[in-house]
C-alpha cells in the first residue's frame, strides 16, 4: 500500500469534508503541520471543529483558518496569541471548549487507545466541571472526561519511512503522537522520507499502523515565537 502523496493538497483529497472534527498536532508554532494546514485552508472546507493545544497566531498556523472562518469550534488549552480568535470568541462567532492541557492530551491518548472516557481531578470545582459527571474515589472528587476520536488528524514529524513509521524531533514531538493515534485517518507531513528499514527500531517513536498518508515538506518555515518585553528605562 502506497502511503506517499505528491502534495499536501493531494493528501487531503477525499478525506476532509465540511463539519468534521480535525486534530492538529503542535505546541504553539513548534511541530505544526504547516503544509497540511495550508492545504486545509485551500480546500475551503467549512464548519470544522479543530482539536489543538492552541489556535496558532494571526496569519499563521490555524490562524489562517480562523481568518477564513472555516473553524466553527476550537477544543484547545491555550488561545492567548491570536487576536482574531479573541475577536470571534468575544463576538459569539466561535465556539470554544477550553480544556486543561493535560486533560486535552489524555483525551487524545485515550481516544487512540480505545478508551471512551476517564476520570481526573483536574477542573473539579471550576467552570471546566460544568455539565460533567462527578464521582468520588478515595475521598476525592473526579470529573468524567470523554475521549476524543477526530475524523482526521494532521500531524508533523521529522522523518517517516515508506510504511509510515515516524521519528519526531525533540520538543516538536509534543501533541503529535497523541493526535496521530486518535484520528480515524492520520495524515503526516515530514521533512524526510526514507526506505523501510532505515529507521532503527529504537528510533521509531510512532509505528506506521497509525499513519494512512504521508506528504513531504522538506523546507517548512518553522516560525519561532518570541516574547516581547518592555524595555527598561
Amino acid at each position: 500500500m502506497n502511503k506517499i502523496y505528491p502534495s499536501a493538497d493531494e493528501a487531503l483529497k477525499g478525506v476532509v469534508k465540511d463539519g468534521q472534527m480535525i486534530a492538529v498536532g503542535g505546541f504553539g508554532l513548534c511541530g505544526i503541520p504547516e503544509a497540511l494546514i495550508q492545504a486545509l485552508h485551500d480546500s475551503k472546507v467549512q464548519n470544522l471543529t479543530c482539536v489543538s493545544n492552541n489556535a496558532g497566531v494571526d496569519g499563521f498556523g490555524l490562524g489562517k483558518l480562523l481568518e477564513t472562518r472555516q473553524i466553527k469550534k476550537m477544543i484547545a488549552s491555550y488561545v492567548g496569541e491570536n487576536k482574531e480568535f479573541e475577536r470571534q470568541y468575544l463576538a459569539g462567532e466561535l465556539e470554544l471548549e477550553f480544556t486543561p492541557q493535560g486533560t486535552l492530551a489524555e483525551k487524545l491518548r485515550a481516544g487512540g487507545a480505545g478508551i471512551p472516557a476517564f476520570f481526573t481531578r483536574t477542573g473539579v470545582g471550576t467552570l471546566v466541571a460544568e455539565g460533567k459527571e462527578v464521582r468520588e474515589f478515595d475521598g476525592h472528587k473526579y470529573l468524567m472526561e470523554r475521549s476524543l476520536v477526530p475524523d482526521v488528524s494532521l500531524v508533523n514529524a521529522a522523518v517517516a519511512d515508506k510504511s509510515g513509521n515516524l521519528r519526531f524531533n525533540l520538543t516538536a514531538r509534543n501533541f503529535n503522537p497523541a493526535a496521530a493515534m486518535a484520528g480515524k485517518v492520520c495524515i503526516v507531513e515530514v521533512e524526510k522520507i526514507v526506505e523501510v528499514g532505515e529507521l532503527a527500531p529504537d528510533d521509531i517513536h510512532l509505528p506506521g499502523i497509525y499513519v494512512h498518508r504521508i506528504v513531504l515538506n522538506a523546507h517548512p518555515e518553522k516560525r519561532i515565537e518570541k516574547r516581547t518585553l518592555t524595555e527598561s528605562k
